[in-house]
């Protein structure tokens, strides 16, 4: 049996890389006027409509529908706590993260800059995912394993990883399994699952990295949110009532253009995968990320499907203060996205 290598010199590096680019975003900023739309993104196939509405410019498109020109910037970044702190500075304005993200933010500014969810980005499992053999549930994770997630305690990952914990143990062990998380980029963690002898033995993944990951025999599904939650919405745009209030028309443009984009990518997947492929750079083949965006439980949709449980279960186990009645309570009240849940 090989001798495991710790993942901890890695994962502080990639840590520290993210943590400077965050640093990087946090400054304060001067508001812009109506006309101007910086956005967050961050990895995997989630995030599709975005790629969408960055390479046919959808925006610029819908802006001048609306009489004016708008300027779009575009950031990646990763890790839903990442995300929240940009926007929380106003280094960005529209977040793409997970709906613990949401959640978190959304709790946090209640009554303040009351970050609200602008739409979804679709409904798509996510899986957990192992090479070690002897763990087939999460039951069966040990002091000498270790899961990847985008942001520890805060990600969509670690709060369905909760919530499973939460199932198997009752509320009071809901973060049973955190102090084995870590927080790794899904490109990075992908490949050291992969590649294996590091103490890095579990991934809470994303499309494509978890099929990618799912390649190699000697990973395997652990757990799938679908099996946890039913078909569910996991990733979601937001920003703050400040920024939908003062700029209207970029904001129905930004609106609009998701919406054009959820239908693209909804109707023609092989477009859709070639948009992905054009835009991310990714080193997939076109034939198996096609095989992956034409899994029928795939939905590329601006309507919230199913995010309520979670929140529900947030503020069941205090990880947030306040109870939304609905899924309207965090989610701007648009014309699109229409009846969600």
């Amino acid at each position: 049996m090989s001798k495991r290598i710790p993942f901890a010199p890695l994962a502080a590096a990639i840590g520290l890389g993210f943590s400077l680019l965050a640093g990087s975003l946090v400054a304060p900023t001067v508001a812009h006027a109506e006309g101007e739309i910086r956005i967050a993104e961050q990895f995997g196939i989630v995030y599709l409509l975005l790629n969408v509405v960055r390479d046919q410019n959808l925006i610029e498109k819908h802006g001048k529908e609306e009489g004016i020109d708008i300027k779009v910037d575009w950031t990646q970044l990763s890790g839903g706590a990442a995300v929240n702190d940009a926007l929380l500075s106003g280094s960005i304005d529209i977040a793409g993260a997970g709906v613990g993200p949401l959640l978190t933010i959304w709790d946090r500014t209640h009554g303040k800059q009351n970050v609200k969810a602008v739409a979804s980005l679709g409904n798509f499992p996510y899986y957990l995912v192992s090479n070690n053999p002897k763990v087939k549930t999460i039951a069966d994770f040990t002091e000498t394993d270790r899961i990847a997630v985008p942001a520890v305690g805060v990600s969509v990952q670690s709060r369905f990883l909760q919530y499973a914990a939460a199932k198997q143990w009752g509320d009071k062990e809901f973060n049973r399994l955190d102090k084995y998380t870590i927080a790794v980029p899904h490109p990075d963690a992908t490949a050291a699952l992969i590649a294996g002898g590091t103490e890095l033995t579990g991934h809470f993944s994303n499309p494509p990295f978890q099929d990618q990951a799912l390649e190699n025999p000697n990973v395997h599904v652990v757990l799938n949110t679908y099996d946890l939650l039913g078909p569910n919405s996991p990733t979601v745009l937001f920003a703050t009532e400040k920024f939908r209030n003062e700029n209207p028309k970029t904001y129905k443009a930004f609106i609009e253009a998701l919406t054009e984009a959820a239908e693209f990518a909804q109707n023609d997947k092989g477009a859709a995968a070639d948009t992905y492929l054009r835009v991310t750079k990714a080193k997939i083949d076109r034939a198996a990320l096609l095989k992956i965006i034409d899994n029928p439980q795939f939905e590329f949709s601006v309507t919230p499907k199913n995010t309520y449980p979670l929140a529900e279960f947030l503020y069941r186990v205090g990880a947030i203060k306040n109870k939304p009645d609905s899924w309207k309570d965090y989610f701007f009240q648009d014309a699109k996205p229409l009846q969600g849940s």
